[in-house]
This record gives C-alpha cells, sequence and structure tokens, in this order.
C-alpha cells in the first residue's frame, strides 16, 4: 500500500502508521481514480484537436471545475489533507461527481489524524446475548451478525444450511472477504460472483477510509493481495460502497438455484455491527428451496450453529 516515488518530496505531513493503511496514499489514489474515470465531455470541456495523453480530467481541469488552484487542488491529490476545509471537500466532490457515499469517504480520508481517532476500530467483537437469541428466533430466514472487516459474528441455522458450515471454521476465517476470494466453494454458490468480489472489496474499501489504523484491517489486505489476483485488481480501482439491500442469485449444492433478497440493517451501539437477513418472494420456487433448507437440519449443521462465538 506504498505511495508512488516522488509523491511525499515536496510534502511534510505526519509520517505513515507502520502498523495501517497509507492514509496519505489511500486520498492521493482515491482522487486520481475519480479524476481519472471523468471524460471532458461529461463535463462540458471541449477537447477537439486537443491531444490528451492520460485518461480522465487532468488537474488544472478538476481543479477550475472546483474553484480552486492547481496548485491547492494537486497538494491535495498528493495526499494532504490536513487543514483542508469542509467547503473545499464539498466542492472537490461536486467537480468529481462522487455519490453521497463516495463523498463521505472522502472527508474521511482528508480528516487530521486528531480527528480520526474518534473512528478507532474495534478491537473486541462480542455481539449481544439478546441479538443471539434474535437470530435463533427468526426461523426459515438465514440471518447473520456482521462486524469490522467482513467478519462474521453469529449466525442462526438456516443460514448455516445456506452458507456452510462456520461453527466449523476458526474465528478468523469466518470473515466474507476471506471466504470470497480465497474458498472455492463460494465462487460457485454465487451466481453472479463477480458482483459479490467487487461488492466485497467496496465494502473494505468504505470501511478502510473510516478505520485507517486498524492493524487487523491491514493485515487481511496484505494477505488477500497476496493470495488473489482479483482482489488486488479491484483493491487498486478504490470504489467503495455501503452495505444495504439487493438480490443475490445462488446455485447450491441440495436445493439448487435461488433467487434471495437481503436487506441490511446497521445496529446501534454495536461498533459497527449490523444485521444481515434473506428472504424469497412468497410461494416461489426460492421459498420453497428456502423451505428446504431450513427444515434441513443434519447433526453437522446444528453443532456447528451451536458452537461458541467467537
Amino acid at each position: 500500500m506504498g505511495v508512488r516515488p516522488g509523491i511525499l518530496d515536496t510534502m511534510d505531513a505526519e509520517p505513515d502508521n507502520p502498523e495501517g493503511l497509507d492514509q496519505r496514499a489511500e486520498l492521493s489514489e482515491f482522487l486520481r481514480t475519480r479524476r481519472a474515470r471523468l471524460k471532458p465531455e461529461d463535463v462540458g470541456i471541449a477537447t477537439i484537436g486537443r491531444h490528451r495523453r492520460v485518461p480522465g480530467l487532468r488537474r488544472e481541469e478538476l481543479a477550475q471545475l472546483a474553484g480552486v488552484s492547481v496548485a491547492y487542488y494537486t497538494r491535495l491529490e498528493q495526499g494532504n489533507g490536513r487543514n483542508v476545509s469542509a467547503e473545499v471537500l464539498d466542492a472537490i466532490a461536486r467537480a468529481l461527481r462522487l455519490s453521497e457515499t463516495e463523498h463521505a469517504h472522502l472527508t474521511h480520508l482528508a480528516k487530521p489524524r486528531q480527528q480520526r481517532r474518534r473512528h478507532r476500530a474495534p478491537r473486541r467483537q462480542q455481539p449481544r446475548v439478546a441479538l443471539q437469541h434474535l437470530l435463533d428466533s427468526m426461523e426459515g430466514v438465514p440471518a447473520y451478525i456482521g462486524g469490522a472487516r467482513s467478519d462474521i459474528l453469529a449466525w442462526n441455522r438456516t443460514a448455516a444450511a445456506l452458507f456452510g458450515d462456520w461453527g466449523a471454521m476458526q474465528a478468523h476465517e469466518r470473515n466474507w472477504a476471506r471466504l470470497t476470494f480465497l474458498n472455492p466453494s463460494y465462487r460457485e454458490l454465487f451466481r453472479d460472483w463477480e458482483q459479490k468480489a467487487s461488492d466485497m472489496v467496496s465494502y473494505l474499501r468504505l470501511y478502510a477510509g473510516r478505520h485507517p489504523d486498524d492493524p487487523e484491517l491491514s493485515a487481511l489486505v496484505g494477505e488477500l493481495s497476496v493470495k488473489s489476483e482479483e482482489f488486488r485488481k479491484l483493491w487498486a480501482t478504490h470504489d467503495v460502497k455501503e452495505k444495504g439491500h439487493g438480490v443475490k442469485r445462488m446455485r447450491h449444492p441440495l436445493v439448487g438455484e435461488l433467487s434471495l433478497a437481503y436487506e441490511t440493517l446497521h445496529l446501534p451501539d454495536d461498533d459497527g455491527q449490523f444485521l444481515c437477513v434473506y428472504h424469497a418472494e412468497p410461494g416461489s420456487p426460492s421459498a420453497e428451496a428456502l423451505r428446504l433448507l431450513a427444515n434441513w437440519g443434519t447433526d453437522a449443521v446444528r453443532a456447528g450453529n451451536e458452537a461458541p462465538r467467537p
């Protein structure tokens, strides 16, 4: 996660954090990739007869659109977000046509260290006992509690039947990013695996902007970057996305094809934990397949569901 040679030569900001991601490089690359995806014609800039050596907008063009000096924007894109005002960030976000999620991500990346300390990553992720009781009461629908770095913290029996025996895994293995990129069975399970993989990396990028000093995240990104070329390519895009709702198409080895909608509900006062619930359209073939999964209870699945939580 280093920066390109020379990018820090003329800057005198804080040193890199040896335990987390390089915040200066994150800000620099995010702005660069957002600028590169904008075409001049998208913002009304004529290019007839002009030779362009780089894709997207030039720095001076983006600076003009945002109403700031080229030197100021260049310094910001080199990773120096110290003392940048909210008004300037808003203007740059508008010029780059950032989404609301991307705008928030830019703000997190550009914050001084003393402000970011309020967003420390949780060290221990222990769901409240009441949440496990809630999961167990949700019969017939797969549901789980997720946490920082896409960790899977708790789940019900139907989730185990749908996604696999999480209880038989080591705690560090119960992580959606690791499962998505390093476990071949999940590539088979998700029919739209490429979209699942892209979403997964986008969630991690968003988390990284909020918790750049998280050493466990840095270790996870390092591991996946070494072991998965697909992860490396997606991580380099700097795309960000918030968890929300949608539809996942799956091919389960026991019940076949399923099309399940999912909803993500963020939990209050639980260090960023969230509840994710999957459900099928009533009366659909997927609903019948889900019913069969819910009723299917091998000893292995039950044992996995009742295993001690991390």
